[in-house]
């Protein structure tokens, strides 16, 4: 999982681009089990402006992921400009349902 807080000069239409292009890069990774990402909805308090949920099987799945040139291309492209803050956490889980 990660969150992230745009830099000011960030607009609706670089945050559409980048959703369309993480959904377009998680479609061709293997090692994704499921892939969310999105603006925060803002059902509570929060300095956040969008989320990623990614999930894998293992470590692995997550280093490939995350390696993965397409992932690269899209940080280099359009996220690497837009972050202001990121954090990430890794957590187990135990089933998708």
């Amino acid at each position: 999982m990660a969150v992230f807080t745009w830099r000011r000069d960030v607009t609706g239409e670089d945050v559409a681009q980048l959703t369309s292009e993480l959904k377009q890069m998680a479609a061709g990774i293997p090692s994704l089990r499921t892939y969310e990402c999105g603006e925060n909805l803002r059902l509570r308090p929060s300095d956040s402006d969008y989320a990623v949920a990614a999930v894998v099987d293992d470590a692995e799945g997550l280093t490939a992921y995350l390696d993965s040139d397409s992932h690269k291309a899209v940080y280099d492209r359009l996220l690497g400009r837009m972050v202001e803050r990121r954090h990430a956490a890794q957590l187990e889980i135990s089933a998708l349902f």
